[in-house]
């Protein structure tokens, strides 16, 4: 297919452009021989050989780009279609890089620097049979800019559009326009509420509410109820601010002052999976697509939206290997999440596992902190602390044992290794981070002597002590098995479930005695619990011992502080337990895995038992996160000791809740009584309306007067039964 533009055009389109072609000696300027980037073209630009001048090779290149930009951009769109086999082409400059300071080669060289350029973008882009092909040009110019092809030429990499976006900048300084201020949505407006209330989202079929939890009185109370809200799942921002919905388009995020009002669009056609930034500043979106070829994998796209803008700040693409290691299963294979944020709540780090890096990425630049990955050898899994750029890193044993396994602590941006544990015999390895980061509990499951079994024990780490020291924990009986593990929120405390029988026991340790701060010591052990997973309150104290799936939804409410259970419950069936925000509530639910039962309930904190709302096609109960309290620990503290003054407000409130709950019961009961009188007085009614016909059905009769009856007492005998006697007689004795 020939593809023709006439000089006109591209002088025209070059005056667009700020270049000027009557500086230009376009009889020099050729594509290297054999050479059109897969255009056939009859343009009336020369093709003579390259002759290599005082030109720059910046110049001799856009020059080139501009034809062939010019030859696309007038293709005819008819002509493409029909076509049997239409190329791929990726329009726009935003596809297009400019590699400047190369080296001023003559022709006989110039061949071989193109072998060279081709090597080094062959990693990017994919090679085109007449071309080189480069719809990653983002990803292009990060990986090249500043490539030190030897000492002398260091690669300046730039957008094609870059160049055009500057030349159209005026020559002359205007003020930019102050435009009136305009506030936007509170989207805050929630925490306000004067009842103190959290929300919780549900979607059951087609719809998807929003519920304020009004336990006072023992009922949902709806906020917003939509229909198809979404493609497939709801999510919350960590924080509480939007509520993000899926669609084959795309993902958006709703909030605002008085409901919900969409606030952005993400688009990413066939999005699966989404990941908000701990901060909310930033939404990772990722889909997967089917190879055209059966024995390729499926190639992922993942972008990293500004939430508040909607732009892209980074995308990423690849196969589906290239996401595989780590995490926990995904789609395809693929592990989610695949980036993990770090560093606290500022967004200022992200970081991926690879095969032998960890690569940590800045989000001032959105590239690799210090341009390149961190190499850590046979590296199989890392973890952020919740609150400090600290990465815990986990390598497994090399060499068939004659390297140990280890756990490193690395300090970022520097990369210094803080602390570091060699493991010995180690089967597998699990790590817990207490959510101030405070501690580290890093589970080791270690092969026995025999290497036919394990057993298993804890190294502690004191991040925040000097030289973090470490600690090593052995139950009293180490081959039992390990079902769960949890930090207490907010504190010092943690509860392990282990054991090897169908009711396991319960331990519960502190990392801080009366005697001695630094060592870990038991606090308890509640034996044969019904119980396969731990909840404790976000705000510490109390944990819920659940028993799930084989257990049927076993609820056990405990006080760690006084060791003591406060209730038990039942769930049948529950699937999900979630505490709210603040600890006060918890909520279990049976999801649409099950097909009865469905529904959720609503727990105190102590285990009483507030309301039930049962949902045919149940799919998912998700509490509002909060923000963090902006009171300082002193201000808690001196709110904690003077809780009866603050709470006399509240009691009364609750008593006037009370009492009302009281009257609501009171005119329910009345409503109910004059419902009955209601229905008494129409049945009366009827019944004297027929009075006439009942006495002409009886010949005149008042039969509906008791007193024309006279009541007599009638003994009737009735033959029940007859029973035959048969008599023998001796005849002889006649």
């Amino acid at each position: 297919m020939a593809l023709a533009i006439s000089m006109e055009g591209i002088e025209a389109r070059a005056r667009e452009l700020g270049v000027d072609l009557s500086a230009v000696d376009l009889d020099s300027i050729t594509l290297p021989a054999g050479e059109d980037f897969g255009i056939l073209s009859t343009s009336v630009v020369p093709r003579v050989p390259l002759a290599v001048g005082a030109q720059s090779t910046f110049e001799r290149f856009y020059l080139v780009v501009i034809d062939v930009l010019l030859l696309l951009l007038n293709c005819d769109d008819e002509e493409i279609l029909r076509n049997e086999d239409p190329p791929e082409l990726e329009m726009g400059l935003s596809n297009i890089i400019v590699v400047d300071n190369l080296p001023v080669v003559p022709p006989e060289k110039f061949e071989k620097l193109e072998n060279v350029i081709r090597k080094i973008y062959s990693q990017i882009g994919v090679i085109k049979e007449n071309g080189l092909w480069m719809p990653e040009a983002e990803l292009a110019r990060e990986k090249t800019n500043g490539y030190k092809l030897d000492k002398s030429h260091i690669f300046a990499v730039n957008m094609l559009d870059d160049f055009e976006k500057y030349m159209k900048v005026p020559d002359t300084w205007t003020p930019a326009e102050i435009k009136p201020y305009t506030p936007g949505e509170n989207l805050l407006k929630w925490l306000t509420d004067e009842k103190a209330r959290d929300q919780f989202v549900i979607r059951a079929g087609t719809l998807t509410e929003v519920y304020w939890n009004d336990a006072r009185k023992l009922a949902p109370e709806l906020v917003f109820q939509k229909q198809y809200w979404t493609d497939s799942f709801i999510q919350w921002s960590p924080l509480g601010t939007y509520l993000a919905t899926v669609h084959r388009q795309g993902s958006q995020v709703w909030g605002g002052e008085n409901g919900f009002e969409r606030l952005m669009r993400f688009a990413h056609p066939m999005v699966k999976l989404i990941d908000f930034s701990p901060g909310e500043r930033y939404l990772v979106t990722y889909s997967s697509h089917e190879p055209s070829n059966p024995r390729d994998t499926h190639r992922v796209v993942l972008n990293i939206f500004d939430v508040r803008t909607g732009k892209v700040m980074r995308d990423f693409k690849g196969s589906a290997d290239e996401f595989t290691t780590g995490g926990n299963a995904g789609v395809s294979g693929v592990s989610w999440p695949i980036f993990r944020w770090g560093g606290g709540k500022d967004d200022k780090y992200f970081a991926r596992l690879g095969k032998n890096v960890v690569s940590v990425y800045e989000t001032d630049t959105f590239s690799l902190l210090d341009k390149k990955s961190l190499k850590v050898e046979n590296v199989v899994d890392f973890s952020w602390s919740p609150t400090d750029p600290i990465i815990s890193l986990f390598v497994p044993e090399m060499g068939g044992g004659n390297q140990p396994a280890r756990v490193s602590l690395v300090q970022i941006p520097g990369k210094e290794e803080l602390r570091q544990k060699n493991l010995f015999s180690v089967s597998d390895c699990k790590m817990y981070w207490q959510n101030n980061g405070e501690y580290l509990a890093v589970q080791v499951d270690r092969y026995t002597k025999t290497k036919k079994s394990t057993y298993t024990g804890f190294e502690l780490f004191r991040i925040k002590e000097r030289d973090i020291p470490i600690e090593v924990l052995e139950l009293e009986n180490k081959n039992d098995k390990i079902i769960a593990f949890a930090w207490e929120p907010k504190g010092h405390r943690f509860a392990i479930i282990h054991g090897d029988g169908p009711r396991p026991d319960v331990s519960f340790y502190t990392m801080r005695t009366a005697n001695n701060t630094n060592r870990v010591s038991k606090l308890t052990t509640l034996k044969a619990k019904q119980a396969n997973a731990l909840y404790w309150s976000p705000a510490g104290r109390f944990i819920v011992l659940a028993g799930l799936k084989g257990f049927n939804g076993q609820l056990e409410f405990y006080n760690v502080d006084e060791l003591e259970t406060m209730a038990t419950g039942e769930h049948f069936m529950a699937t999900d337990i979630m505490w709210d925000p603040t600890g006060r509530y918890l909520a279990t639910a049976v999801t649409s895995v099950h097909e009865m039962e469905n529904g959720f309930q609503i727990w105190s904190f102590n285990g009483k038992h507030l309301y039930k709302v049962s949902k045919d096609h149940f799919y998912q109960f998700i509490w509002r996160p909060r923000p963090p309290s902006l009171l300082t620990p002193e201000k808690e503290e001196e709110i904690s000791k003077n809780l009866k003054k603050y709470s006399k407000k509240y009691e009364q409130e609750d008593q006037d809740a009370f009492n009302q709950l009281s009257e609501q019961e009171r005119k329910r009961r009345t409503q109910l009584q004059e419902e009955w009188d209601s229905w008494v007085a129409k049945w009366k009614q009827m019944h004297e309306e027929e009075r006439a016909y009942r006495r002409e059905l009886r010949d005149g009769e008042a039969s509906d007067e008791e007193e024309e009856y006279e009541a007599k007492e009638v003994e009737v005998e009735e033959v029940v039964d007859v029973t035959e006697e048969v008599l023998a007689f001796d005849l002889d004795q006649e």
